[in-house]
């Protein structure tokens, strides 16, 4: 018979996600921290390209077309593996840094599909008044959880995160717009602040995923005791 302990896993609700996190945190912080600084500097070639802009050269055209096939062939895995150490952290789970790069030898086809597919439409929605964009946004917000933590095939994981945010939508807008004067607070005491503010939204997002799914299988599976 499974066994989970209730008083483990957040409520699925704004401040417990948030509040979850940050202790989750403080038990895993070098390797977030890590983690984090990782991501950063992944993300900086496609950051140099679009500076590039600025200085328009004959290279200008190619330094582009790199930067757009890093942006969505490489950047996704280390993004996709990135939030499965955040899930990981989140349920106390054995954390190895390798996990970052795990996409390229496991489910790389998966990871780049979901990614394009998403940020298609997420583009679409913004396209009609955006509203339909912060929607698609808000209710996609968990795919690449499931394609890392569940092994789910795009659609699947779309269809999926489209079911679990059902009436968490709005939650998870808030926990968005509150990312940003999170951010903002952090850049008061320099990179260090915005690094630990960047953690502290990604363990949160994690934490509510977390909920959301230990709710769901508790209602699913007979044989798992709440205690």
């Amino acid at each position: 018979m499974n066994t989970m302990h209730s008083h483990s896993v957040p409520e699925p609700r704004f401040s417990a996600s948030y509040g979850h996190g940050w202790e989750q945190i403080k038990k895993h912080f070098l390797v977030l921290l890590l983690l984090v600084i990782f991501l950063g500097i992944a993300d900086s070639p496609a950051s140099l390209a679009r500076e590039s802009d600025r200085d328009q050269t004959l290279l200008t055209p190619i330094l582009h077309l790199l930067s757009l096939a890093y942006g969505f062939l490489i950047l996704p895995v280390f993004n996709y593996g990135g939030d499965l150490l955040f899930v990981k952290a989140i349920r106390d789970q054995k954390l190895e840094i390798e996990t970052v790069i795990q996409g390229f030898r496991n489910n790389y086809v998966h990871i780049i599909l979901a990614h394009l597919i998403t940020t298609a439409l997420i583009i679409l929605g913004f396209l009609f008044l955006i509203i339909p964009g912060i929607i698609l946004a808000c209710r996609l917000a968990f795919v690449s959880y499931l394609v890392m933590d569940k092994g789910l095939e795009p659609v699947a994981a779309i269809e999926k995160s489209w079911e679990m945010t059902r009436g968490h939508g709005l939650r998870i807008f808030g926990m968005g717009l509150a990312a940003v004067p999170l951010f903002c607070a952090g850049l008061l005491f320099f990179i260090v602040g915005a690094v630990v503010a960047v953690m502290w939204v990604k363990a949160a997002f994690a934490s509510l995923y977390y909920a959301i799914d230990a709710r769901q299988q508790w209602e699913n599976d007979p044989y798992i005791v709440r205690e």
